[in-house]
Formats: C-alpha cells, structure tokens, sequence
C-alpha cells in the first residue's frame, strides 16, 4: 500500500450502514481499513470484513473506541473515523475523535444545533476537519437544490420524511436540513389560511424553520424516503427521492473520507465538498 492510503476506522461496523461502508473502504484503493467498532458484545473479537459479508479483512471488531483511535494516532497518515452509530452516543464519539485528531465523519444524525455549535468550537481550536453529513446521496443533494430553486415560485410547501422503523431520531436530519436551507432563502412559508386546531397532537407535523411542516413515517420495508410538496392555486408540485439500496451512500462517503482531510474546522452537508 502507499504511504499516502488514508487509514479508516468506521464506528458502528456491525450496524447496516457500518457494513457498507466497511466494503466500500476495504476496496478503496486510497484506504485501508484499520479498525471496526461495535459495542454489540456478540461482535467483539469477529473479523469486521466476515460480518459485513465481503470476507475476512484481519481486523476484529472491538468495542472501545478509544483504544482504536488511540492505534490509529500511530499511523503515517491522518485517521479518519466513519461514524453510523446512535444519537445518544454520536456527540461524545466525535468529540473523542477530535481530541485523538481523527478526523470524523459522520453520518449519525440527531445532533442538536447546541451540540453541532459545540462541536465547530472544538474542532476550530484543534485545527481539525469534521464532516458532518446528514445524507450522503448526491440525488438528494439535487433534491434540495431542486427545492430551493423551486422555492422561489411557490410560498407553501411541507416536507414528508419516510424511513424505516429502526431509526431512533425524528424527524430525519436529512429532513431538518432541507427545512434549513429553505429557510435561509430569505422568506416565510405557508401563511395561515384558517385559524387551525389539531385534535391530535402532532396531526399537523413538526413546525420547521419559517413556518415549513416536516412529517415522520416510521414502518418496515421502507429504507430512506423524503418527499417535498409544494403547493399553489390550481397546482402540487412535487420532489421525491426514494432509496432502494445503501451503495448509493458510498461514494459520497468516500468522498467525505478523502475531503475531510483537507479541512481546518467542522463542515455540515454534502453540498459543502461537492
């Protein structure tokens, strides 16, 4: 391998995304996979590229990610670690990351804006890159553009959010991020027609940025789904992705891998790199 192959350590690795990615690295010709972590104890000491289905790599899982960012310090060339673990655990992870200087990216979401501020804080005095990404998919990233593009046309839209029903977080930061970027453009959407009164809390979806409902649907058999409606007199407009299979992550994990590396300070969304 060369001296610049970028050592990886993906965080989560026995989780549907975790192995994905673990394939994706493994045959990455610019990386080379250094460690898998998992705190399922079923996992500890397994070979990561035996669990992920694309045979053995000789490297076990472990379930201490300190002491794999602590390995990955002695390496040539600057770590990376891939994180697809849980919101409960993704801030303290990253922030170990930074403190270790590996560099994080991360496709858990459910970060809070608090915790993402405090995250740029730490990362800036480090002089160290962190991605945070709520979706990888270049045809969301389009979505979105589309989305804003089409914003300027109309002044009502609502977002649906469709994934399946082992995602801890709601709404999805995919979700969040295109009510973000809506509401950066400058206007309010959806004035109030009629006084409403939901006799079901909730009935109405989540109340976004500049007046934008997001609603969550949670059911099995379903992946990664996001749909945006916009509405005018006479007319729906409307945006849909829909995700049939986790490769379609994978290059933009690779990219974030290969451009995170370049960065002084922490970067959220795919956009940003693209």
């Amino acid at each position: 391998m060369s001296d610049q192959t970028i050592p990886v350590i993906v965080n989560g690795a026995a989780g549907k995304m975790g192995k994905e990615v673990v394939k994706a690295v493994s045959q990455a010709e610019d990386m080379k996979l250094i460690g898998g972590v998992d705190l399922n104890p079923d996992r500890n000491g397994q070979d990561v590229g035996e669990v992920a289905g694309c045979g053995p790599l000789e490297v076990p899982i472990l379930n201490q990610l300190e002491s794999m960012l602590a390995y990955a310090t002695q390496e040539r060339q600057l770590g990376v670690m891939v994180d697809f673990t849980h919101p409960d655990s993704v801030y303290d992870n990253v922030r170990s990351a930074i403190a270790y200087g590996i560099r994080p990216v991360v496709g858990t979401t459910g970060l809070s804006p608090q915790q993402l501020q405090e995250l740029a804080e730490f990362a800036d005095k480090a002089s160290t890159g962190c991605l945070v990404i709520p979706n990888f998919s270049i045809g969301m990233v389009l979505l979105q553009q589309a989305a804003i593009q089409a914003s300027k046309y109309f002044d009502h839209v609502e977002i649906i959010e469709l994934h399946h029903d082992q995602k801890a977080d709601a709404p999805s930061g995919t979700a969040i991020k295109t009510a973000q970027l809506l509401g950066e453009l400058g206007k309010s959407y959806n004035p109030p027609k009629v006084n409403e009164k939901e006799h079901l809390a909730g009935a109405r979806g989540a109340s976004a940025d500049e007046g934008i409902r997001i609603h969550s649907v949670r059911l099995p058999g379903l992946i990664a789904h996001q749909e945006i409606l916009f509405g005018s007199p006479g007319e729906l407009y409307t945006l849909r992705h829909d995700t049939s299979d986790r490769l379609c992550y994978m290059p933009g994990v690779l990219l974030a891998i290969r451009k995170v590396l370049q960065l002084k300070t922490l970067v959220y969304g795919l956009e940003k790199i693209l």
